[in-house]
């Protein structure tokens, strides 16, 4: 059976060079029952963004999220994927009904991407460019270039069924290792988006790298989870202030509120809300006692 909502990392012995191969399907459908895609070409954005951010989030240590948001002023306004230290996915898009441009930088116009990692042990991290190359995989080949972080390549394909990605990066303090990682980069540039989708991640490894010492670790598995709560839905309603609330509740007896990455609601009377603002008073911000 196809390998499928997996993640593969590996290593190249004797080499300064590691890598990761990533292949979802089940849980890319179930984050995209959630949202509304234009078309194609934007439901293969979105499945390249959650096959990125899996890559990604296995290249650092962390205990929490990685956020990967593409923003802009075009058709294609956000493109949003989160990954937990644990492979749990989840993503959203917002679009106009309509989107036209045949790669990312022409649906999104101008714009930038940001990289978040939200740690539950340590400051949050984020990096910021702009959105000037034409393709997810080109844009964060950018970033780690300009953060001067190590150097790093990715590939991502997607089609309405799946996606699959392929990270090589070098590993920390190599110095001698220039002509290695060349070689590796320039084997790994002839994959084709036919060979990522068709093949498991022994095959692609052996048919790109086949006279290399590769080792393969065994599968991490990925899965849609989306981490919403009615308390850190507390924690949104707080931020709008008493005022802004007060003026909601003057036009209707509750505020519902969706999750806009698993569609599910969550609702507060009034009694609820001033709950919510009497606990932030007493200095338990972000409590929420229901009733």
């Amino acid at each position: 059976m196809k390998e499928q909502d997996c993640l593969r990392r590996f290593i190249f012995e004797k080499l300064g060079v590691r890598g990761e191969w990533v292949h979802l399907r089940e849980s890319l459908q179930q984050v995209k029952q959630f949202q509304t895609l234009a078309n194609d070409a934007v439901d293969s954005q979105l499945g390249q963004a959650l096959a990125a951010v899996v890559l990604l989030s296995a290249t650092v240590k962390f205990q929490g999220s990685m956020i990967l948001q593409v923003q802009g002023d075009g058709d294609l306004r956000a493109l949003v994927a989160q990954s937990t230290n644990e492979r749990k996915i989840r993503g959203l898009v917002r679009s106009a009904n309509r989107v036209s441009g045949s790669n990312l930088k022409e649906m999104m116009g101008a714009g930038h991407l940001v990289l978040t990692i939200e740690s539950e042990i340590s400051e949050p991290y984020q990096g910021i460019v702009p959105l000037e190359e034409d393709s997810l995989a080109a844009m964060l080949h950018t970033y780690f270039m300009q953060s001067e972080q190590l150097a790093t390549r990715l590939w991502l394909f997607a089609n309405k069924t799946e996606a699959v990605g392929l990270l090589i990066q070098e590993l920390p303090d190599q110095k001698h290792y220039q002509s290695d990682w060349e070689r590796i980069e320039m084997l790994a540039d002839t994959v084709t988006e036919e060979e990522m989708l068709r093949l498991d991640s022994e095959e692609m490894l052996y048919r790109l790298f086949n006279e290399e010492k590769v080792r393969i670790y065994e599968p991490e598995s990925v899965t849609f989870q989306c981490n919403c709560s009615r308390q850190k839905i507390s924690g949104t309603l707080l931020a709008l202030g008493r005022e802004e609330l007060e003026a909601i509740f003057k036009e209707r007896d509750d505020i519902e509120v969706d999750c806009q990455f698993c569609g599910e609601k969550y609702r507060f009377d009034k009694v609820d809300v001033e709950n919510i603002l009497l606990n932030q008073a007493m200095g338990k911000e972000g409590a929420d006692t229901q009733h």
